[in-house]
């Protein structure tokens, strides 16, 4: 009988510890401007001008991207105009820009993927008048996923670009 209620209350801690897992998720699904890292817990006042922490806290270091797409979606072309925007600012930067992927495709599938989705950050970027000397791609491909997860919630937040600081 004891062994019944351990294995209820094992399995009442696993859903419990799953529930709060994916609520954290999907809470910082979908906004390109605001950071993922604990570098936002800092006061603004107390960042330092043209720093990736700066970058990070006032303009928004990534974007999202659809599935098995690299179109930039609107949301992202606001974020990546504040980029551009803060690049002028700091003309003295200069900045990589990385293609992640979620886990699903091949490997090779996916590094392609994620380098045509930097190609298009640094395209739109140009475009908004950067020098592209001052802009290199990376592809990680489903390599550095920010959300460890076979759902929705971790796809979206794994298929990201997202501008760093060289």
């Amino acid at each position: 009988m004891r062994l019944k209620y351990w294995t209820i209350f094992g399995a009442l801690f696993l859903v419990a510890a799953c529930t709060t897992a994916s609520e954290e998720l999907a809470s910082a699904g979908g906004q390109g401007a605001q950071a993922r890292t604990s570098v936002t817990s800092q006061p603004q006042d107390t960042v330092r001008g043209g720093t990736q922490q700066d970058l990070v806290v006032n303009v928004g270091d990534r974007i999202f991207f659809d599935f098995d797409k690299f179109e930039l979606r609107s949301e992202a072309r606001r974020t990546l105009a504040r980029q551009a925007d803060w690049l002028r600012t700091n003309p003295d930067v200069t900045v990589t820009v990385e293609g992640h992927t979620d886990e699903r495709g091949t490997r090779e599938y996916n590094i392609a993927l994620g380098e045509r989705r930097a190609v298009a950050v640094k395209n739109f970027l140009i475009e908004q008048g950067i020098n592209a000397t001052r802009i290199t791609t990376i592809s990680f491909g489903k390599e550095r996923p920010v959300a460890v997860g076979s759902s929705e919630v971790s796809w979206s937040q794994n298929r990201r670009g997202v501008t760093t600081i060289n």
